[in-house]
Parts: structure tokens; sequence; C-alpha cells
């Protein structure tokens, strides 16, 4: 369990009725990612793992945008100074944040307005759901500042989500997308308004909260890992995987509810 009085210190933490939210500092920068907010992320997202009090993830914007990727002058600058072993050891630990990410079992709402590239990008990317405000500018960027495209995960999870062909162009080149390729592609969900879409993200994340916990966590990781099974693995996963939720309260509450014709109340065991 994540403590209610958890204080990250380079991110930005609220917690209330079983949804968390994050965000990025450094608005004036347009929130970019330093070493230390990288490390604090990935450990967060681990400990998530565990903290049955956490039923959903908000990962919003901050001031106006979401996120810039790595910080100019905080990460690009000493890297360009690294030696191999060092710049192995860092991009391991962005890789470590997506696999993270995907591993903890609570659904995660990428809410995202305005600049999102680079690393910014994957962590939307990474995300399950993803609204955008119509200002939202996304790019895989990395291109455009001499690195190749396969970067913490894009070249596996960018193509599953928009198409081998969207995502090679996209990588290839190093071209921002508007909100509403994003929607047509497949990449974004939803655009909403910029004034609604935190309260919208929140609302969402709520309506997950308020359903089962365990078995929704459930379906996150069989989307993780059917990626590379044969359809006939996939079904056999699903089977063993829906007899488990078949023997939780939540289902035994959804069934009383329907005979009693009420809402059910899910509590996540």
């Amino acid at each position: 369990m994540i403590p209610e009085e958890f204080k990250p210190e380079h991110f930005v933490w609220d917690y209330s009725d079983g949804v968390a939210r994050i965000s990025l500092k450094g608005p004036e920068r347009k929130n970019p990612l330093t070493f230390e907010s990288y490390a604090e992320l990935r450990d967060t997202f681990r400990q998530l793992v565990y903290a049955k009090n956490v039923k959903a993830i908000v990962f919003g914007s901050n001031g106006g945008n979401f996120c810039s990727g790595g910080d100019v002058h905080e990460i690009i600058g000493p890297l360009t100074k690294m030696n191999m072993p060092e710049l192995l050891d860092f991009t391991r630990m962005t890789g470590d944040l997506v696999k993270a990410m995907r591993a903890c079992p609570q659904p995660i709402i990428a809410a995202v307005d305005g600049v999102s590239v680079g690393a910014g990008a994957i962590i939307s990317m990474a995300s399950d759901i993803r609204y955008a405000t119509p200002e939202a500018k996304t790019a895989f960027l990395f291109n455009r500042v001499g690195l190749a495209g396969c970067d913490m995960g894009a070249c596996a999870i960018l193509p599953r989500i928009i198409g081998q062909g969207r995502a090679s162009e996209l990588l290839f080149f190093g071209r921002s997308f508007s909100a509403e390729e994003g929607l047509v592609w497949g990449f974004f969900n939803q655009i909403v308004d910029a004034a609604s879409l935190d309260e919208h993200a929140m609302k969402m994340a709520r309506k997950l909260a308020a359903g089962p916990a365990f078995a929704n966590g459930v379906t996150k990781n069989q989307l993780n890992y059917e990626w590379d099974m044969s359809l006939e693995a996939a079904i056999e996963a699903e089977a063993q995987a829906q007899a488990i939720c078949m023997k939780t309260n939540d289902f035994v509450r959804a069934y009383e509810a329907f005979v009693a014709k009420e809402k059910p109340v899910f509590e996540g065991d």
C-alpha cells in the first residue's frame, strides 16, 4: 500500500477515493523529465503493484502541457559525455519505467494537453487509455536528435496501437501528429476540451476504480502477455484467468446484485 501521505520529490502526486493522479513538475519548461524523476516514477509504478488502495491512475498534464521529454540541460547534455556502460544504464532505466507502467495492475489514463514529445509521448503510449485536447501535439522525435526510433519500447508498442506503417512513418521522420490524427489512428480514445480534460480523465478513472479492481488487473495482464501468444495459447490463458476471476467475491457480488436488481458495489477481492 502507498500511504496517503506519500509525497514524491520529483513529480506531483494526488490520491483520493482509489484514484492516483500523477503529473510532472516544471510547467515553465513544459514538464521535462530528469534522471531523478525517471527513477522516482519507475520506483512508484513498481510499488503500485502492491498498492491495493490505488485502483486507477491518471497521468495528467501540468500548465497546458504533458511532457517535453528529457530535459536538455539535465539529461541530454550529460548523456553526450557518458561512456557506453553509463549510457546503457540510463537507457535501461528509462525502459524500466515503461515495464513498470505495463506491469502495474491498475489501468493508467493519460490526459494529454499541449506538448507530448520524446519520452513524454512514450509515457502516453505506455498508458492504457489516452485522452487528448485539440491542442495536443505528439511526437516520437528521437530521429530528429540523431537517435533511433526504437526507444523505451516504441517499436514494440506503437505499431500495435496505430499499425506498422503509421508507426514507421512517425519513428523514421519524428514528425508530430495532431490530436485529430491520433484519434483516427486509434492512439487517442477521445478528444476533450482543455477545460474539461482533467475532470473527464478523473471521472473515467473513478469509474474504473469503482469496478472490479482484481478483474481489471487480470485484463491488463492478459493484454500484456497475449501480444506474442498463439490464438490457441491465448484462449487457454484467458480460460484460466477467467476461472480465477470467477472465484472472487466481486463475481458473487455482481450476481447477487443482479438478482436483487441492484447495482453491484465492487471491493476488489
